[in-house]
């Protein structure tokens, strides 16, 4: 035996040994809670309830982490390294559980979880981090406590966790904390107190009527109208936009992506700036823009501070007819407005992130590529996306933008026309080559126009879905987006 391999042993004999007061009831418990992560799962129920965007961020990355160490350790390297639990004199140490495990002792799963998850938890919030951090590292010790793991299975156990939440950046990259946006200011009026402007809140995207109440204290002069679950968003928009015009002041949107992409169309329509509170589930455009509470765009907006934004539209052209339609943040066609439909369909029942997750699933088993021209040239595609701006990082899963108005579209594109393209693509987003790979294609465009889509084909814009003209057009709206923002 090596010299490491007998301190080992050293270390655990006097651990699993001691007896400290207060210890013997606490440690066996902790330990007997994180079975099978039920620990961890009740912390991201409890992170992502109570910690707002980030805790929900904070509480999937952990989760996402957790799934991956809990698959490294205890599928495919315990089976493969098979050390057998500790003994001292010949007989199992494992006395202070009810159900000693009988796996292998190298590494120990319960520290891996627990590393994975904490540390998943803190790349996304610091402070979450810390309040999870030393529940996590006394699952680690209570293993060799409890006599079930030596601190050499516990150590390496605690590395698995840290690189799988590590590796998780390749295929779900975090969003910086500052993005160095670059942007142009743009003139817009000073309405202090939001005197000049008409805000519209849309009580189905975030907190309802309690939004409504924190911006008339927030802004007592503005006018605040409020979008029941019966009412009509769009009609409501078109009168405050009207309004906002007439009194030469500023359409106000609280809402998600899809209520300020709508608002976004009617303001450069209307010639009014545009104030952004971010009031939804999911806020992109706004934490691109940088505007992260309501407070920043209070405090823009009695100074008259804004940035140029670009608008990007999808019209009909040749002999295709239908509506304009205007996006903030991506437009895709192929199978992601697959999954926004079969979602939407779903989520009424068993909520938005399960119904996510079941849709993943469906159409990656049963979606179809699409037969399209791109700018007149044929193609076969599992996917094209179009980013209003150039997004980050390269590859299946961009993050961030730090320009909104370079005039370009950033497209990506998902090729069907190779052998076993979508294996190769899932493959590749997994393991974050989807860059590298020779079904992924990217190009910066002012301009992209689709042709011969076909009637049974889809778009999604900004989160929604809707049918896809024949032959359109995905440009930049000539007049660009006055934003609110600070400076």
């Amino acid at each position: 035996m090596s010299a490491l391999g007998r301190l080992d042993r050293q270390i655990f004999a006097r651990v699993a040994a001691a007896e400290p007061p207060g210890v013997q009831a606490v440690l066996p418990r902790l330990s007997r809670a994180a079975n099978h992560s039920r620990l961890w799962l009740a912390s991201a129920g409890a992170i992502a309830a109570l910690g707002g965007r980030p805790g929900r961020r904070a509480a999937a990355r952990g989760v996402a982490a957790l799934a991956l160490a809990s698959l490294t350790s205890n599928v495919f390297v315990k089976y493969a390294a098979r050390r057998e639990r500790p003994l001292i004199d010949g007989v199992p140490l494992a006395r202070r559980l009810a159900s000693p495990p009988r796996s292998s002792s190298f590494p120990s799963g319960h520290a891996a979880s627990a590393a994975a998850f904490a540390t998943g938890v803190a790349l996304e919030s610091g402070r979450i981090g810390a309040t999870v951090a030393p529940v996590a590292a006394a699952v680690a010790a209570s293993r060799v406590y409890v006599g079930v793991h030596y601190p050499a299975d516990v150590l390496v156990g605690c590395a698995l966790g840290v690189g799988a939440a590590l590796i998780t950046h390749r295929w779900w990259p975090r969003r910086p904390a500052d993005t160095g946006l670059r942007h142009h200011s743009a003139a817009a009026p000073a309405l202090p107190g939001g005197a000049g402007l008409v805000v519209v809140v849309n009580e189905s995207a975030g907190q309802g009527g309690s939004d409504a109440a924190r911006l008339r204290e927030l802004l007592p002069e503005a006018e605040v109208r409020e979008r029941t679950e019966d009412g009509d968003l769009l009609e409501l928009l078109d009168e405050a936009a009207a309004l906002a015009a007439e009194r030469g002041g500023a359409l106000g949107i609280c809402g998600g992506d899809g209520s300020v992409n709508a608002a976004a169309a009617r303001a450069v329509a209307r010639r009014v700036p545009l104030a952004v509170f971010p009031g939804g589930t999911l806020n992109h455009f706004a934490l691109d823009t940088g505007i992260d509470s309501f407070e920043n765009t209070v405090e823009a907006v009695a100074e008259g501070r804004a940035i140029a934004v670009d608008l990007a539209r999808v019209r009909p052209v040749g002999r295709a007819t239908g509506p304009t339609t205007h996006f903030v943040n991506t437009f895709s066609i192929g199978l992601y407005p697959e999954l926004v439909r079969a979602r939407e369909a779903l989520e009424g029942r068993i909520g938005k992130w399960p119904s996510a997750v079941v849709s993943l699933a469906r159409v990656l088993r049963t979606g179809r590529p699409i037969e399209v021209e791109i700018n007149g040239r044929p193609q076969r595609l599992w996917l094209l996306f179009a980013g209003n701006g150039l997004y980050s990082p390269e590859g299946f899963a961009p993050a961030h933008r730090t320009q909104l108005d370079d005039g370009l579209l950033d497209v990506r594109t998902v090729r069907a026309d190779r052998r076993l393209a979508r294996t190769r693509v899932v493959l590749a987003a997994l393991t974050g080559t989807l860059g590298n790979s020779g079904v992924y294609a990217a190009a910066r465009l002012p301009r992209l126009r689709l042709s011969g889509l076909g009637e049974d084909n889809a778009l999604a814009y900004d989160g929604e879905a809707g049918p896809a003209p024949d032959d359109l057009l995905v440009d930049k709206h000539p007049r660009p987006l006055t934003v609110y923002r600070r400076r």
